[in-house]
Parts: structure tokens; C-alpha cells; sequence
């Protein structure tokens, strides 16, 4: 340290920075990281006043050498995980206002990674338990001489949905958020001199606070309480359902196995639930465009520099967060697939969701040649889970052309693009033609494999040492 903050023109180099900065983080990954680029901007300053006044020296024609401008020292330093307090006129200090922006950021990258994900899967575990006290996790309703199953735990769209699909996909955001604050962006901060160009990630998260109340107001109040009175509270006051009969409504037909005062109580709560859940999936989505659009600024900034980053570590950067908006499309897709799934069924004469499924195969392999028919009825999950992949395809095509990754993985990118075509197929063929179920599992399983190996690198590399092996 000595040999560092001596009068030379050699300065600090960034492993070292790393190395202080873990010493007065005390090897704590976020305060190491704030601590980094608190260090970084300092002596990026530094060398500008050094440079101001070599010049004015040189000016002045003045002999003796100025001394070396001082680092800045830890303890006048704010500490990084404290957040800067403002006085108020009678000098008390006044609290931070509240925002949705930083709090939403907040359940994303606070805390264990794994918070967020399970606190999703408590909720659908603590429905479907309340679903099996109301007594509509299991019920059926006559209909064309035969029982069908309307109940909770048979509803892909509550099951598969909350408990498997939307937790693996909080999780990715999740890690994707975290190695982009604790590596990510401190590895391009500590590559490039003019640090003071960039906006803490705070500020960049606060931009877009406007964005974050808009898609709020829209999950909880259009989404959550007007849809709610219009499929659920009004037909059940009503006794008038033009939708899908399902475990909401089953009271309208079966009184003797829930009232319908249970039924509003439920499905209020159910909503509730989806709502919040949905806030958190678009802002997700928030956070992964904010990630891949300050990764493409910054990553632009240095090529304009003198200094260039190297180019393996922005493939690595990019691979990485592509990968994630990949995982994210895949997982979205599934979760549209699930809601399309179950409306298709309850306007279908199955009389539960495996039987009717396992009739379009029995028609495919000619041991039946009976497809079954549809009921002419409203179908509200349609339209919601549309403008679910439309939101999340829309981040995958910006972070394509913004971070440039077609041409940077050209193969990688063919592959993706396969598999995202016969998802997409799958999700928007369900039910259309004999055969279907078939394209939907395989399109799963091609899914379910590409979120574990986007490259698919085990079964390339398998099959090349197979060709190896022969030859």
C-alpha cells in the first residue's frame, strides 16, 4: 500500500483495488463491491487533480513538485450499506421517502437468494391447504350425464403455475440481479477510469419508478379486483356465469359442497394472491431490461475509451444475462401454456384433465376416434397470458439486439430460437387438432431440458464422441 499511493505514474491496478476493497468490506460481497467503486471513482479523481495541477504548475513555471493528493480515507467515507440522510430545517433528520421502485428491488436482491421463491411457494402451498378445508380442492359438477372435476388441486393454471413455474422463475431473476450488482457491474467499474459517468445502480432502479406504479395499478386494480368482480363476484351474487364453470363458481351448481359466501371469500383471497404474484413477475421483467440496458450503455461507454475491456469477459457478461431472459421466455411460455391449458379444458366434455388429455392420444394411435368437443364460453386467460409473453419476448429481443448476442453466439442464439418456435406452437395449438398433446410434451421436456443446458453441450458432446468413438 505504501509502494501505491506513492508520487509515480503506475498508480493502482484493479486486482489491487479488488484487494483493498475486500479489506475495508471486511469480505463482504455487497459492501466489497460499493467499496470498489467508492475506491475507483477516488482515484479516478485523483489523477484528474493530479493532472490539473501538473498543468498549472507547468503554466507558472513553478519548481517544486505538489504532493501527491491524499486518498480518501475510510472514515470520512459513507459507510456503503447506509444510505445518505437528509436535515430537515429544525435539523432532525428527515426519513427517506418511500418508493415502490427501490422496495420491489428490494424483495429481488436483499436477503437469501432463496426468500422470494419460497415465499411464492408458501402462499400456493397455503391456498391449496385452505382449498382443502373450503372443501373445493376436489369437486365435480354432473355434466352431459358424467362427473366432471372442477377442483382446485386439478387447476394447472394454480398448481403447476404458483408452485413449480413462477418460483423457478423469480429464482432466476434473483441470481441474474445479484451477480449483476456483486460482479457485473464492479467488473466494468473497476476497468474504466471515468466512473463518475455512471449512475449508482440505485439511481438507475429509481428511473423508472413510473414504470413500476403503472404495471402495479395494472396487476392489482385491472387484473386483480375488476377481473375478480367480473368472472367471480358478480356471477356468484348473480347466479348468471358466462364463463367456464371451475372451483370459483362450482357453488352456483353445487351448493351442498360449498356456499357461495365461501366461494367470494376464497376466490377475493385467491386473487389477491395471483395479482401480487403477477406484480412480481413483471417486475422481474423490469429488472432484467434495467440490467441489460445499463450493461449495454456501460459496455459501450468503454469501447469509446482508451483503455479496452476484454472481449471474454463481455461475452461472459452478455452469455450470462441472456441466458437468463432465455430461461425466463421458457418459463413464461410454460406458464401461458398452463392457463391455456385449463381453460381449454373446463370448455371441453373431459370429465378430468388426464382423461381428456389421454383422449387426443388414444385418437392419435387409433384406440379411439373420439377427440372430444368445446363448449361456446368465455375464455379470460387468453387474453392475460398473451400479454404475458408479449412482455417477456419483448425483453428477450431488446437484450438480443441491445447486447448484440446473435453475433457474438451465433449457435447458441439458432438453438434458442428452435426451441422457442415449437414452445410457442405448442402453447398456441392446444386443443386445435388431434395430436396436440404430443407437440405439448415434447415442446416440455425440450423446455424443461433448456432451462438446465440452454447449449444443450451434454447431448452435442455426447453424440461427437459417439461419431469420435465409430470413426
Amino acid at each position: 500500500m505504501q509502494l501505491w499511493f506513492q508520487e509515480n505514474e503506475r498508480g493502482v491496478s484493479a486486482q489491487n483495488i479488488r484487494w483493498l476493497a475486500r479489506v475495508f468490506g471486511c469480505d463482504d460481497q455487497t459492501a466489497t463491491a460499493e467499496w470498489q467503486v467508492i475506491l475507483s471513482a477516488a482515484l479516478a479523481a485523483q489523477k484528474r487533480e493530479k493532472r490539473a495541477k501538473q498543468q498549472r504548475r507547468s503554466a507558472r513555471d513553478i519548481a517544486p513538485k505538489p504532493l501527491p493528493a491524499p486518498l480518501i480515507a475510510p472514515d470520512i467515507l459513507p459507510k456503503p450499506s447506509e444510505a445518505p440522510v437528509q436535515a430537515t430545517r429544525e435539523g432532525r433528520p428527515e426519513k427517506r421517502k418511500f418508493s415502490l421502485a427501490r422496495a420491489s428491488e428490494a424483495l429481488f436482491s436483499h436477503g437469501s437468494p432463496i426468500d422470494l421463491p419460497a415465499s411464492v411457494f408458501a402462499g400456493a402451498v397455503g391456498l391449496g391447504f385452505l382449498a382443502l378445508i373450503i372443501g373445493v380442492h376436489n369437486v365435480t359438477y354432473e355434466y352431459g350425464g358424467l362427473d366432471k372435476q372442477v377442483g382446485y388441486w386439478w387447476a394447472p393454471n394454480w398448481t403447476v403455475l404458483f408452485l413449480v413455474l413462477l418460483p423457478l422463475f423469480l429464482g432466476f431473476i434473483v441470481e441474474t440481479l445479484l451477480f449483476w450488482k456483486r460482479e457485473g457491474r464492479p467488473l466494468i467499474l473497476s476497468h474504466c477510469e471515468l466512473t463518475h459517468q455512471f449512475k449508482p445502480w440505485p439511481e438507475v432502479v429509481e428511473k423508472s419508478k413510473f414504470t413500476f406504479w403503472a404495471v402495479f395499478l395494472i396487476c392489482t386494480v385491472f387484473a386483480g379486483v375488476i377481473q375478480w368482480i367480473g368472472v367471480r363476484l358478480e356471477p356468484l351474487l348473480s347466479g348468471k356465469n358466462d364463463y367456464a364453470t371451475d372451483w370459483g363458481t362450482v357453488a352456483l351448481l353445487r351448493p351442498d359442497e360449498i356456499s357461495v359466501k365461501e366461494s367470494i371469500f376464497f376466490t377475493a383471497l385467491t386473487y389477491v394472491y395471483m395479482s401480487l404474484c403477477f406484480y412480481l413477475l413483471f417486475v422481474g421483467l423490469i429488472l432484467l431490461y434495467k440490467i441489460i440496458n445499463d450493461c449495454g450503455k456501460m459496455l459501450d461507454r468503454l469501447d469509446g475509451e482508451s483503455f479496452q475491456f476484454p472481449e471474454d469477459e463481455k461475452r461472459r457478461l452478455r452469455a450470462a444475462i441472456m441466458k437468463c431472459a432465455y430461461r425466463c421466455l421458457l418459463l413464461v411460455v410454460l406458464i401461458a401454456t398452463a392457463m391455456n391449458l385449463q381453460d381449454r379444458y373446463l370448455a371441453s366434455n373431459g370429465t378430468t384433465i388426464v382423461s381428456w388429455l389421454l383422449l387426443d392420444i388414444n385418437a392419435v394411435t387409433n384406440l379411439s376416434d373420439h377427440t372430444g368437443s368445446y363448449l361456446n364460453v368465455t375464455l379470460p386467460n387468453q387474453f392475460s397470458s398473451m400479454i404475458v409473453i408479449l412482455a417477456t419476448l419483448f425483453v428477450f429481443v431488446y437484450g438480443t439486439v441491445r447486447l448484440k448476442f446473435y453475433a457474438d453466439n451465433k449457435k447458441l442464439f439458432s438453438m434458442m430460437m428452435t426451441v422457442l418456435f415449437i414452445l410457442f406452437a405448442a402453447y398456441i395449438l392446444v386443443g386445435s387438432f388431434v395430436g396436440w398433446v404430443m407437440l405439448m410434451g415434447c415442446a416440455t421436456i425440450l423446455a424443461a431440458y433448456a432451462l438446465f443446458d440452454p447449449e444443450f453441450d451434454f447431448i452435442l458432446k455426447k453424440s461427437s464422441r459417439e461419431k469420435l468413438n465409430a470413426s
